[in-house]
């Protein structure tokens, strides 16, 4: 079997002759050709020629063509702030003062469409018959939150029928973008929706199962697989996840994947995932990595698994660890006997905490991979942001990323086992769950 039949055979739940292996690079394989983020995202040249040195160098049974959550908010009006080492991020909300529904559906002609249906075609042309190949596009929530801002959570307490028709919007715009994909050649579409990990599954029910319900009957029915990627600890969405009738979830680090599995299998749905991105595969070495690899391998069997990390890597994401994961995959047992005695370093970083007691002012620490290329981390750094205008210079809002290794101990320290998460002068309130403009204010009274 080549990867792509592969993939195709785990989509089908048959049982494999060995685990399939998807790395999600986005702006990383820029590294593979010295491009920044921005180049690779906005030069087609550019961005097949790295996919094409990634398809060479980390042995991919299947691949993304593009990795990026902005290009329909970009059509749809939202200006992006771009970065080197980093996807765009959004930085203004069209809908933000106005509860409007839009009613523009991107075209294949506008914004980066064209950019990415080249590519798409190059890369069916070149790799199509080998390789399986995934089509990314913004889930709904995600892309709802970037027209609308945080209030898009505030509105679900305050306004439940406007927000289900903004959703169905952003569904209808998925859909057309699924449609120009497939007709590319892409095998997989998948929705990427960090969002849906900071909802309640009774929020999941009312909103989002039925655009992805339209969504993922949709894809079936026009002969493609489809995947539903989601961010952040959404182990209490898996279920509700599972009955959305999409083909496989792609989860994180955030989610212990044994215990996910047990849910995906009940519904016999492929699981995606899930290496650390950052202590693991951006912060350890190639060791570090091929044997987070073969342990998930193990611990997975050879049904309804594809391996792969936890999301998009970071920029900065050494080549070599990715590389050596796609080498363990293809020689499991004799990489299991190479590892079998290596343990890896603990940090031995010495970090000094805040003195939380006896603090100026009130201490708000957003705890993220980084703010700048997860959207969760995004929006939980925007609803502190927001918190200046009701409080001033009463509060200090400091973000920490486990990108930084004085991070990842820090976490360690407050207790923190999933991001994005806030603590309050020490005390960790909210999970994995944004929290709308009246909680979090609540929350910082408490503390002055």
């Amino acid at each position: 079997m080549n990867g792509k039949e592969l993939i195709y055979s785990a989509f089908k739940n048959e049982t494999l002759e060995r685990t399939p292996w998807v790395p999600y690079t986005g702006i990383q394989i820029g590294k593979l050709k010295s491009y920044t983020a921005t180049e690779v995202l906005q030069d087609a040249d550019k961005l097949y020629e790295c996919l094409m040195e990634s398809n060479k160098q980390y042995s991919p049974d299947g691949q993304p063509v593009i990795f990026d959550l902005q290009v329909e908010a970009e059509i749809l009006g939202c200006d992006l702030l771009w970065a080197d080492d980093a996807p765009p991020t959004v930085k203004s909300h069209p809908l933000a003062d106005t509860k409007d529904i839009p009613k523009k559906i991107p075209s294949k002609t506008e914004g980066r469409i064209p950019l990415i249906l080249d590519v798409m075609n190059r890369m069916k042309t070149s790799v199509g018959e080998t390789t399986a190949l995934y089509g990314l596009a913004c889930g709904p929530f995600t892309l709802a939150s970037h027209l609308r801002s945080t209030n898009i959570f505030m509105d679900m307490y305050d306004d439940p029928e406007y927000v289900m028709e903004l959703l169905d919007y952003c569904a209808d715009v998925f859909i057309a973008l699924s449609d120009y994909f497939i007709e590319a050649g892409m095998d997989i579409i998948g929705a990427v929706d960090p969002l849906v990990s900071q909802i309640s599954p009774d929020s999941f029910k009312e909103f989002i199962s039925a655009p992805y319900k339209k969504i993922f009957d949709h894809i079936r029915s026009k002969g493609a697989f489809s995947s539903f990627f989601v961010c952040g600890d959404a182990t209490k969405n898996l279920e509700v996840m599972c009955e959305t009738g999409a083909d496989c979830l792609s989860i994180d680090e955030n989610i212990d994947l044994v215990a996910a599995k047990k849910i995906t299998d009940k519904y016999n749905k492929v699981l995606s995932g899930n290496i650390q991105l950052t202590v693991c595969m951006l912060l350890g070495n190639q060791k570090d990595c091929q044997k987070a690899a073969i342990e998930k391998i193990d611990q997975m069997g050879n049904t309804n698994f594809i391996l792969a990390p936890g999301c998009d890597m970071p920029y900065d994401t050494p080549i070599e660890n990715v590389i050596g994961i796609g080498q363990a995959v293809q020689n499991v047992d004799s990489t299991r006997k190479f590892l079998e005695s290596y343990v890896r370093e603990d940090l031995n970083i010495d970090v000094e905490m805040p003195d939380y007691a006896n603090l100026d002012k009130v201490m708000i620490e957003v705890l993220t991979i980084d703010s700048a290329t997860c959207a969760a981390c995004g929006y939980m750094k925007a609803a502190a942001d927001d918190m200046v205008s009701i409080f001033g210079d009463q509060i200090e809002i400091i973000e920490r990323k486990i990108t930084e290794k004085e991070n990842i101990v820090r976490l360690g320290k407050l207790g923190v086992a999933n991001l994005p998460t806030i603590a309050i002068n020490g005390d960790v309130k909210f999970i994995s769950l944004i929290p709308n403009r009246d909680e979090l204010s609540k929350a910082i009274k408490e503390k002055l």
